[in-house]
């Protein structure tokens, strides 16, 4: 298994997590990305530069999975097709899709999407907080140790 995190909107107490888990575990570990990033040495933690632009790292996130990897992101598109592939997703929220989760989340995007143009307001996602990393950290936890069987 490799892991591959869809970066540019993955808060930084999930990154932390995921670098003690790579080199806790040696698991592969790639942060792609627009922007350049810090990241701590690691033989295990790589980041992979992409043009900025629309789902560009989304793309370069599917072209390089493999099968039973694992994709950090919220980006219900990217999850879905993840999915497709026979890869893992966890959301940095420590939310689990699966193949049948993930198309109630499409027609729920889609809807609020149509809600939005036709300019009704919605609230955005609550803050990130200390027990959505908690959540993460136990999600990430259980999958992993359930993958490794």
């Amino acid at each position: 298994m490799n892991i591959w995190i869809d970066a540019d909107a993955c808060p930084n107490p999930i990154k932390e997590i995921l670098y003690r888990v790579a080199n806790r575990k040696a698991i592969n570990t790639t942060l792609i990305a627009n922007q350049c990033l810090t990241i701590p040495l690691s033989p295990y933690i790589k980041t992979l530069l992409v043009e900025k632009g629309f789902d560009v790292a989304d793309r370069k996130i599917i072209e390089s999975i493999q099968k039973n990897d694992l994709v950090i992101t919220s980006d219900i598109p990217l999850a879905s097709e993840v999915l497709n592939k026979n890869a893992l997703v966890l959301t940095p929220r420590g939310e689990q899709y699966t193949l049948d989760t993930i198309k109630e989340r499409l027609i729920m995007r889609d809807f609020m999407e149509t809600m939005r143009a036709s300019g009704i307001q919605s609230k955005g996602s609550a803050p990130f907080s200390s027990k959505d990393r908690e959540k993460f950290a136990n999600q990430l936890d259980i999958l992993l140790n359930s993958t490794s069987k």
